[in-house]
């Protein structure tokens, strides 16, 4: 289907759902990019409203489903108030959204926010080092099935192309929205070696195929280069 049209169906049930509860409802992500070409871009919409009680998730329940069905992550709900007052706990994704995003309906809540960046630093070094821990628990299962431990990395590349973004941030680099382009500033600027990526995008973008690459050597190094972007961002100026 369409996105616009995906997208207006999307209002409409929203709309519904929720009457004058709703506040806003935007698209956000790469999805919401200028000239957006991502096949693999998750369309990720933020919901706000007024308040958010378990007569709102009863109500969101069939809309949610209905959402995920579209190959969609269910969207994030937020009442007015937590938008306001979560920016200190998410800067992460309260400045992706904010640099990123489409309002659908209601009014936008999001571009004259004051996002708290006192713990910044630390929330990119502490997702870092979570999805490294996240992703060797992980391999130490599928080891020895090469397929599984490609799909694994494959996988987990998005998120460490956006860390590593905000990595690019936090050294006061250019920090561009493409994955390759990402890694490929890290190259310049921390010496960071773009070629386990740059296998992993081609894997999930179907450029290679998972008999051409052996995937424990890709795991060390990987892990290798990721390990490094940890180090590089704990030594930043805290």
């Amino acid at each position: 289907m369409d996105i616009d049209k995906l997208l207006a169906q999307l209002v409409e049930r929203i709309q519904k759902a929720y009457g004058d509860r709703l506040v806003s409802l935007m698209l956000y992500g790469s999805a919401a990019g200028e000239n957006h070409h991502d096949k693999f871009s998750d369309l990720n919409i933020l919901c706000v409203l007024t308040r958010i009680t378990t007569v709102e998730l009863e109500q969101s329940e069939t809309l949610f489903r209905w959402w995920r069905e579209q190959d969609s992550p269910p969207p994030l709900l937020l009442s007015e108030e937590e938008v306001r007052t979560s920016t200190d706990c998410f800067p992460i994704e309260f400045r992706d959204i904010q640099a990123r995003h489409k309002l659908l309906a209601g009014r936008d809540v999001v571009s004259a926010l004051e996002i708290d960046y006192t713990h910044y630093r630390a929330r990119v070094e502490y997702e870092l080092r979570s999805k490294m821990l996240r992703l060797r628990q992980r391999a130490a299962v599928v080891l020895s099935d090469n397929d599984a431990l490609l799909r694994l990395m494959a996988d987990s590349v998005s998120t460490f192309a956006t860390l590593a973004r905000h990595a690019l941030i936090l050294a006061g680099a250019e920090a561009p929205w493409g994955k390759r382009e990402t890694f490929s500033a890290c190259q310049d600027k921390f010496s960071l070696d773009p070629a386990p990526f740059a296998t992993l995008l081609d894997l999930r973008d179907g450029t290679k195929k998972p008999k051409q690459v052996p995937a424990r050597p890709l795991l060390e190094s990987y892990l290798a280069q990721v390990t490094s972007l940890v180090s590089t961002v704990d030594r930043l100026e805290k």
